[in-house]
């Protein structure tokens, strides 16, 4: 299964451009196959919580200095100017030292020296189907537990009526 730019547009009820939508449909078909985030309630669970993520594709590097990540072990951030340097990047905002080189690994690019990188579109998706699949996304999912989706994905539930507005407007385009 695969959405289309129009779906999208339909359940953003037009607060993301065509042109954003135009840009990111693709992509984001192309990586949901490939992660098997392909079934109606994986894709609107999954662009729901990219949606609000990213401020509707807006943005793929958080607005926030990083500072309040700086030498946060539990993100591998060891180092002075780490909290800074690996700040959320991408649709999903991978955030901290440890997720970036899981990433330089599993995808051999150099995320740990450029990581600029990630805020191409193709790593942005990318990346944020990564994160959803090494975090067994698919399977919360499944089981319709979206608060435990949002909370995997945001560490707390920030934006949440937002992303479930977004969530049922997806299930609804999706299967009409």
């Amino acid at each position: 299964m695969t959405i289309t730019t129009e779906q999208l547009y339909e359940a953003c009820k037009g607060n993301v451009t065509r042109i954003k939508l135009q840009l990111y449909t693709p992509i984001l078909n192309k990586y949901m196959i490939m992660y098997n985030i392909t079934t109606t309630q994986r894709m609107s669970m999954f662009i729901a919580n990219l949606l609000v993520e990213s401020g509707r594709f807006n943005y793929v590097k958080e607005l926030a200095n990083g500072l309040a990540y700086e030498h946060r072990k539990d993100l591998g951030n060891i180092n002075d100017g780490d909290g800074v340097k690996y700040k959320g990047r991408g649709l999903i905002q991978i955030t901290g030292r440890n997720n970036y080189t899981l990433l330089t690994k599993d995808f051999k690019v150099d995320f740990i020296t450029h990581p600029e990188l990630l805020e191409q579109p193709e790593y942005a998706v990318r990346s944020a189907c990564w994160y959803w699949s090494t975090h067994k996304l698919n399977e919360i999912a499944d089981t319709l537990n979206f608060k435990q989706t949002v909370k995997l994905i945001n560490g707390g539930l920030n934006g949440y009526d937002v992303r479930l507005n977004y969530y049922n407007q997806l299930i609804k385009v999706l299967t009409e």
